[in-house]
């Protein structure tokens, strides 16, 4: 498929305003597309509400089920399926690899946005896993910059030794200044995506969102060819990517142990 010549692609964005997703949502249904590709948990949700009959690709969902978009992940129904982000482990893997790099943290802040129902999930998993770790943890949360700063400031306030920053549209809009904030106040953190390493972050670790994305096209391809999306299982991640910025680290006195070292996919110098 060539873009121009045999297929169109109608392009809507939010700008990080989860407002107005049931309206680009029912712009796109009003053009009668083929296909509706989303990315995250609420404008999944927003699609489904604009449509019961239009194919609708998830490039990258939290929890799915527990969304309450697809009814079960082998044989999703309806008319949705997609890629979930979602292992329940990913929380897990997250906190111990804070642990490794700093032995001694106790208290863990979580940055979320309550405006996103897929961070839900993500904060009883970390739940869970702090339980199993022995860690305390801070949820802040944040829907905009303001709220960004306010969390960062509660940290410093409750003496978290660390952050963990779930999966967000909004967040990661944000992203630059999140790291700056974290960096400033001098908090290891922990990041679900590789676009916070790049800016500054110290660790990412989480499924490869591009991967996801060139997946979603395989899924559009055989929906175009015929295939009920209802009868797509969706898919879960199955390899996951862990980025350290030793810049980052340095800036933080931190020393990355070689156990940490050689399990990375990415050192940014």
């Amino acid at each position: 498929m060539v873009e121009g010549q045999n297929i169109k692609i109608e392009s809507r964005w939010a700008e990080g305003n989860y407002d107005r997703l049931p309206g680009l949502a029912a712009d796109l249904v009003r053009l009668k597309v083929d296909v509706i590709v989303t990315y995250g948990t609420p404008a999944s949700q927003a699609a489904k509400q604009a449509t019961g009959t239009i194919p609708i690709v998830m490039a990258a969902i939290i929890d799915p089920v527990a969304s309450g978009l697809v009814t079960s992940i082998a044989r999703p129904g309806g008319n949705l399926t997609g890629q979930s982000m979602m292992s329940p482990d990913l929380a897990e893997k997250q906190l111990e690899i804070l642990k490794e790099v700093v032995p001694k943290i106790s208290r863990v802040a979580v940055l979320h946005n309550p405006a996103n129902p897929g961070n839900a999930p993500q904060l009883r998993h970390a739940q869970d896993a702090a339980r199993a770790l022995g860690v305390r943890l801070q949820l802040l949360g944040a829907r905009g910059p303001s709220e960004i700063d306010s969390a960062f400031a509660a940290m410093t306030n409750e003496q978290a030794g660390a952050v963990i920053v779930l999966v967000d549209a909004v967040l990661q809009n944000n992203r630059t200044r999140i790291t700056d904030l974290a960096a400033r106040h001098r908090l290891p953190a922990v990041y679900g995506l590789s676009e916070y390493a790049e800016v500054g972050g110290l660790l990412a670790y989480g499924p490869n969102r591009l991967d996801m994305f060139r997946r979603a096209v395989t899924y559009v391809d055989r929906i175009l060819k015929g295939a009920k999306p209802g009868d797509l299982p969706v898919e879960q991640p199955t390899k996951f990517q862990l980025v350290i910025n030793l810049k980052s680290a340095k800036a933080l006195g931190l020393r990355i142990p070689q156990s940490v070292l050689v399990r990375a996919d990415e050192i940014l110098q």
